[in-house]
């Protein structure tokens, strides 16, 4: 049985982020996306170090979109270089688990 799995990505505000995770949800990628607003970053970029504020997405889906979910962010991700980690569950409440497979099941569409 395939897992549920959590992908971090940031972006460089709320209206992005929400909607690139609303195409995510309608397209069946993704169960839910997760925006955190009001992060600031510090990182290393092109040899010099940047300051930003950002928005955090948790993007919850399954194992098996993992490859497809990730093609479609950088698809649609306005960075350069888009931060995706992919996190695996390894254990989860069996309905919450059953809802996202449910709500990733791009051959029940």
């Amino acid at each position: 049985m395939e897992r549920p799995l959590l992908v971090y990505t940031t972006f460089p505000d709320a209206e992005t982020a929400l909607a690139v995770g609303e195409t995510l949800v309608r397209d069946r990628l993704a169960a839910c996306v997760n925006v955190l607003p009001g992060m600031r970053s510090v990182y290393a970029w092109k040899g010099a170090v940047a300051h930003a504020d950002e928005v955090v997405a948790v993007v919850k889906t399954r194992t098996g979109l993992s490859e497809t979910l990730a093609a479609a962010l950088k698809a649609r991700h306005p960075y350069e270089t888009p931060i995706i980690l992919h996190l695996p569950v390894t254990d989860a409440d069996p309905d919450t688990t059953a809802w996202i497979l449910a709500e990733t099941d791009t051959q029940s569409d």
